[in-house]
């Protein structure tokens, strides 16, 4: 490796760029014909952090910056290359070495140009990027994939209106990279504040995804070997508790959100008419995602058990339901109930109906008589409301036994009847 820094250290930065990537393609692909996993070791990313990101070896250099013209033409170089490359071993070992993060000062501007190459991979539909990045967003800790999935909103959803045009397209090119995006963008936007409320492009978009497809959701726990014990701290096989997550806490978020902004102490009546039109637009996409899920749900027991996982793997795990029902809980007893009565039905209908079909479907795995919540505090009004509809609603019903199609019939429309009456049939 030491010949070839010598060699790119004469070379200008971007042919220096373009020539180690042409360096480790031929050491990557030699590798690989004696082992079918080589372990990359620091020699190769320290070339790449050097001669891709600037970051100097020696210490107390002042790093080198490309200008935007020069960045952009690195990200060319870089669609080029895994678009030329056909072997996707190789591709996914490059991508591998250039953006795993290591830990070190390099990983700001490794994350930085992560987020460009993947936007104008969505750009220009360079289906190769995509896949590296759905790869890397399985096997990266969720701290930076979260950073990606910020990136990419920001680009598509925030700066330029009607850009989501291009990131719908998308959804036929790399299903993969969508299921990924989707797991990603569900636990960036967890909905505990104004700023972590998903765009409405962004949750139209997704919702459209699923409702045209509801296995895209499952790709990666479809294609991908499984343990019993997942790993913590990553991305989870499906974006399903995420959006379970969406469709319940939704009508209190939005409800809970701020007032539209006064003009001389008043709200204008454009702005309180646009914030209403959009608030309707978004309860009618979480109704259609909340069926989408139950979909979803219903279909997993088939898949875990041909995966001789059912009993086993809980693709919604309980440890992450338990701190939705407390979310639900103190979002409850925040809100006024003379005000917000109906927004609190409308969640306590979505969780019961959620964790009633995904313990029956076997992707949550729970023997308990009731979902617990504040089992070491005084329990507010909320809490008491939310154990026992989750009661009345059959949560405490072994999973081994199958809903009826008839419940999906229930929740067509979104919109559930605010009576109690309309209760899951199991036989």
């Amino acid at each position: 490796m030491s010949d070839i820094r010598h060699s790119l250290l004469r070379r200008d930065a971007l042919s220096a760029a373009k020539e180690v990537l042409y360096h480790l393609d031929i050491y990557f692909s030699s590798q690989l014909q004696s082992a079918p996993l080589p372990i990359v070791d620091k020699g190769p990313v320290e070339l790449l952090e050097e001669f891709v990101f600037q970051v100097p070896k020696e210490r107390g250099a002042q790093p080198k910056r490309l200008n935007s013209l020069q960045e952009l033409q690195l990200l060319e170089i870089m669609c080029n290359y895994f678009q030329e490359q056909t072997k996707d071993s190789v591709r996914q070992i490059i991508f591998s070495s250039l953006f795993s993060p290591q830990g070190n000062k390099a990983d700001d501007s490794r994350m930085n140009l992560l987020g460009k190459l993947v936007s104008m991979a969505v750009a220009v539909c360079r289906i190769p990027v995509l896949e590296c990045a759905a790869s890397w967003l399985q096997r990266t800790p969720v701290v930076y994939c979260v950073r990606l999935a910020r990136a990419l909103v920001d680009d598509y959803c925030c700066l330029v209106p009607g850009s989501v045009q291009t990131l719908k397209q998308i959804f036929s090119a790399s299903p993969r990279f969508c299921c990924q995006f989707i797991t990603s963008v569900t636990a960036l936007y967890d909905l505990s504040s104004d700023d972590l409320i998903p765009p409405l492009d962004l949750l139209e978009m997704i919702v459209n995804w699923i409702f045209e497809d509801p296995r895209l959701i499952l790709i990666t726990f479809l294609n991908t070997p499984i343990a019993a014990n997942l790993p913590i701290g990553f991305l989870e096989l499906t974006p399903l508790t995420g959006l379970i997550r969406w469709c319940v806490k939704a009508p209190l978020a939005y409800k809970r959100r701020k007032k539209p902004p006064l003009s001389n102490g008043h709200v204008t009546s454009k702005v309180s008419q646009d914030s209403g039109e959009a608030d309707r637009d978004s309860h009618l996409l979480y109704s259609k995602l909340h069926l989408s899920v139950l979909q979803v749900l219903m279909m997993l027991q088939v898949h875990l058990t041909e995966k001789n996982l059912y009993g086993r793997l809980g693709l919604i795990l309980f440890d992450h339901m338990v701190p939705l029902v407390e979310e639900i809980n103190r979002l409850a007893d925040e809100l006024n109930p003379l005000n917000a009565s109906q927004e609190i039905e409308l969640s306590l209908d979505r969780l019961a109906q959620a964790l009633q079909v995904a313990m029956a479907s076997g992707a949550l795995l729970c023997t308990r008589g009731f979902f617990p919540l504040s089992e070491h505090r005084e329990e507010g009004r909320g809490a008491q409301r939310i154990r026992a509809e989750c009661c009345d609603h059959g949560v405490c019903v072994p999973p081994g036994r199958r809903p009826s199609t008839g419940l999906l019939q229930s929740v067509d429309s979104g919109l559930i009847s605010s009576s109690w009456g309309i209760f899951f049939f199991f036989f």
